[in-house]
């Protein structure tokens, strides 16, 4: 895996962590579970992005129309991923706290600009 995919996931995860934590102090323990859903579909959708676009053969591929394809794959993954993760939260988890939920999945997201700023 690429380090600046590692590093994306890395900090998505603790992102998560910090936010389950907090909401669980906060507001209780269906806040924490909700907020650690949140931050779990932004990185599962992350992961479902980089396993698509950056592929070794998408990676290396030989001209630029066959990485642009790749990228967009990636991006239609991560979007299905997304939609189904939330889907399946919505449906099973009955006590679900929305708000702790989409700030978790909001500061999750910031990562991908943090990334962008990020000086090598």
């Amino acid at each position: 895996m690429h380090p600046q995919v590692r590093w994306v996931i890395r900090w998505q995860v603790l992102i998560t962590l910090g936010a389950g934590v907090l909401a669980g102090l906060a507001l209780g323990f269906d806040a924490g579970v909700s907020a650690v859903l949140g931050g779990a579909i932004a990185t599962a959708s992350a992961l479902a992005y980089a396993w698509r676009a950056l592929r070794p053969s998408a990676a290396t591929g030989a001209d630029a129309k066959s990485a642009f394809n790749a990228q967009v794959a990636g991006e239609g993954y991560k979007f299905a991923v997304t939609l189904l993760l939330f889907a399946l939260v919505f449906k099973t988890y009955a006590q679900l706290v929305a708000l702790p939920l989409f700030l978790a999945y909001a500061a999750t997201i910031v990562v991908y600009w943090m990334a962008l700023l990020r000086q090598q």
